[in-house]
């Protein structure tokens, strides 16, 4: 689907010397996980790619990144901001949001922060099984200079298996601070 502007947003990729990929996503319903998350330049170039694509996703962020001039903009962009410090029903929330819609694609960041973690947050896990939808593996290779989503997976609910699929996908892309990009592990 184009929307207005998306070439514009091709064009400011390909200037900036970026690939563009996207496989459409195998159902009206998805979650997608970003990674590698390492730097502030990953939301802009990311926001070009969505309109780029016209694909209509949301995506989760810290509540503060909502708190400015700018906040009703990025919700309007698909923004969904999160407390963080109330954990407790998030995922309750985003699964009824998986029941009550008829298409709905929700990206996230297992990482939950731009500085290096020695695991992901199991949110992502959790709501795609719960929901029963499939997991796009979304990416931003620096290395290579390509962005987007080329593989969708379906999830076993056996977390060591599905972060093994997941770990092998994401093993040559490189984030643009590479020394920043957390493990692919939950936490024990």
């Amino acid at each position: 689907m184009r929307v207005p502007g998306s070439r514009l947003c091709r064009f400011l990729l390909r200037l900036l010397g970026w690939q563009v990929v996207f496989v459409a996503p195998p159902s009206p319903k998805t979650v997608i996980i970003g990674y590698p998350h390492t730097s502030n330049w990953d939301f802009p170039v990311t926001m070009l790619w969505r309109f780029a694509t016209g694909f209509p996703m949301q995506w989760v962020a810290k509540k503060e990144m909502f708190e400015n001039p700018l906040g009703s903009l990025f919700q309007r962009w698909g923004g969904i901001p999160l407390d963080r410090s109330k954990p407790d029903g998030f995922i309750e929330q985003v699964c009824a949001e998986f029941a009550r819609r008829e298409s709905f694609h929700l990206a996230i960041a297992p990482e939950g922060t731009r500085k290096r973690t020695d695991h992901w947050k199991t949110g992502f896990h959790r709501i795609a099984v719960a929901a029963g939808v499939p997991l796009g593996l979304a990416f931003l290779d620096y290395g290579r200079k390509q962005l987007g989503i080329a593989e969708w997976i379906v999830l076993s609910g056996d977390r060591e298996a599905d972060l093994e699929r997941i770990r092998a996908y994401y093993a040559d892309k490189r984030g643009y601070r590479p020394e920043r990009a957390g493990d692919i592990r939950f936490k024990d």
